[in-house]
């Protein structure tokens, strides 16, 4: 017997409901098992950091290269955080040098200073500062004690040029649009490099010097003194006056004295003969070299030259620095001499 339809369809219903009474009944534990959720704490913003500004020309002194010093020795420079802010004001405006054209070297002197009430040997770092219209040379000079003979060469063989500066804020514009000109005595030999080059060469860097020809002949070209090493076990190492010593009697001396073996007293005579010699032609040579230039000189060139000054600065006292205001002096090198303003 069929089922009337009706009943059929309320079966059905039936049937829809207990089984979602059954599912909710299976959810309703782990609905009651979660928590209410609660929303997550902002994380602290980052505190702002603050970078004191950099002054207009605060990198200028690193970026003229310290000409003569060693290569092993050029991080020592940076030990200390040394200011060069009379540097900076003497080219900014109202500064002694401000709308000039200058040209600038770095140098290092070693001194025995007090730092943190300790005597220490400290590589100071100065700033040769040129003011001339003209680059004051486009050589370098290779000379020292070592060395028996000096070399004037082209900054170009020691890779070295006048590179021009732009300070900070003007690095956007042209070079030849701005006020003050300065260029910086750069070298561009990569220090990575010099393993690959031969002593000989490595240590010219470390016996160069800017070179300069003034027009009026330097004291020591007129010196009758030449300074020499003598090749012995231990050397010879003294300095023979031709006008005021006489080789026989300075050779005597060096026998006495048990530096000189007797039987090398003419040796080294012809020795000392030989060295003043070349002496008095090199003496020569710069008197005729000298007068050449002057008078194939531009005019131009010439009165620069006249008005040619040259400042000598060290890095001014901060509390994070040593005292270098005991240990200042003019002399630059042999070639530049002395300054005429000490910073």
């Amino acid at each position: 017997m069929a089922r009337p339809k009706g009943k059929k369809r309320a079966a059905a219903q039936a049937a829809d409901t207990d089984s979602s009474k059954t599912e909710a009944a299976a959810q309703e534990p782990a609905a009651r098992g979660r928590g209410k959720r609660t929303k997550a704490a902002p994380k602290p913003k980052p505190e702002t950091q603050y970078f004191p500004e950099k002054r207009n020309l605060e990198d200028l002194w690193l970026s003229a290269f310290p000409v003569g010093t060693e290569w092993e020795n050029i991080d020592k420079i940076k030990e200390f955080n040394w200011n060069f802010e009379n540097l900076e004001k003497a080219l900014e405006e109202g500064g002694e040098l401000y709308g000039k054209t200058v040209y600038l070297f770095g140098s290092t002197e070693p001194q025995l200073l007090d730092v943190n009430g300790e005597s220490k040997i400290v590589l100071i770092p100065v700033v040769i500062a040129v003011d001339c219209p003209f680059p004051p040379s486009d050589k370098i000079g290779i000379n020292s004690v070592q060395r028996e003979n000096e070399e004037i060469v082209p900054m170009k063989a020691m890779k070295m040029a006048w590179v021009p500066y732009v300070p900070l804020e003007d690095r956007l514009s042209r070079i030849d649009s701005l006020k003050t000109k300065i260029f910086t005595l750069g070298c561009t030999q990569r220090r990575s490099a010099l393993k690959h080059l031969k002593t000989e060469r490595v240590k010219k860097f470390d016996y160069c010097m800017p070179y300069y020809m003034p027009l009026q002949p330097l004291e020591e070209e007129g010196d009758t003194t030449i300074n020499f090493l003598y090749p012995l076990e231990p050397p010879i190492v003294d300095e023979f006056d031709w006008e005021m010593d006489d080789y026989e009697d300075f050779a005597d001396q060096r026998v006495q004295e048990g530096g000189l073996p007797e039987d090398e007293k003419e040796k080294f005579k012809e020795f000392l003969k030989e060295k003043v010699r070349e002496r008095k032609r090199e003496m020569k040579q710069a008197k005729e070299a000298r007068k050449k230039a002057i008078d194939d000189m531009d005019p131009k060139m010439k009165e620069a030259l006249e008005n040619i000054k040259f400042y000598k600065f060290y890095p001014v006292k901060t509390p994070d620095t040593p005292d270098v205001s005991n240990v200042k002096a003019r002399y630059i090198n042999r070639y530049y001499r002395n300054a005429h303003y000490l910073m």
